[in-house]
């Protein structure tokens, strides 16, 4: 999954607000645009910009704007609403880096238990927003979706969930490895002295 801020509402940095505000969105995957990294969008989905072809006018349906100020703390505009905001998309390369580098020290045992629970905490946030922004795209907005674009929302809300549904286990042995580690590096300090 791709990496971002951690942190309850209250720590959550005010979103920005992208560049443009026209009704369909800059994007060059629709993946993305609901809430999926692109890695995802790599894994066999067709990436394509949101909309095309697919809706009367060429008028996309979901106005941004008003899913916004209507959920303005979701992590969803801080992370993948589409932008070309140079600055937008430096501050997104720069949070990617260091939640990589979190789940680096996660995978190598050498997180602290604060750090492990930091990283899952800011995972589990991130896919409750995602979930909250495609749930509420798709009431708003679903039966003037091209299909396409409801399977993806669809797709979205399910792989978040499963997500979330792992949470738990992933902490567990991430706690579990961790203490094995702490135990293997006393032992050897031990033999050591």
């Amino acid at each position: 999954m791709g990496s971002i801020a951690a942190g309850s509402a209250s720590e959550r940095p005010a979103p920005s607000r992208p560049a443009s505000s026209s009704s369909r969105p800059a994007s060059s995957s629709p993946i993305r645009a609901v809430g999926l990294p692109a890695s995802e969008a790599e894994s066999g989905i067709a990436a394509s910009s949101l909309g095309s072809g697919d809706v009367a006018n060429n008028e996309y349906p979901v106005s941004l704007d008003d899913l916004r100020e209507r959920l303005p703390d979701n992590l969803y505009w801080r992370f993948g609403a589409p932008t070309k905001d140079p600055q937008i998309l430096r501050a997104r390369a720069e949070d990617e880096k260091r939640w990589n580098e979190r789940y680096g020290k996660v995978l190598s045992n050498t997180a602290s238990e604060a750090e492990v629970r930091a990283y899952y905490d800011h995972r589990r946030q991130l896919s409750e927003d995602y979930i909250e922004f495609a749930t509420l795209v798709l009431k708003e907005y679903g039966e003037r979706l091209p299909d396409r674009d409801q399977r993806l929302y669809e797709l979205s809300i399910e792989l978040h969930s499963a997500r979330l549904a792992e949470i738990p286990r992933q902490i567990a042995d991430a706690l579990e490895r961790k203490k094995a580690q702490d135990r293997r590096r006393e032992e050897w300090r031990s033999d050591h002295q």
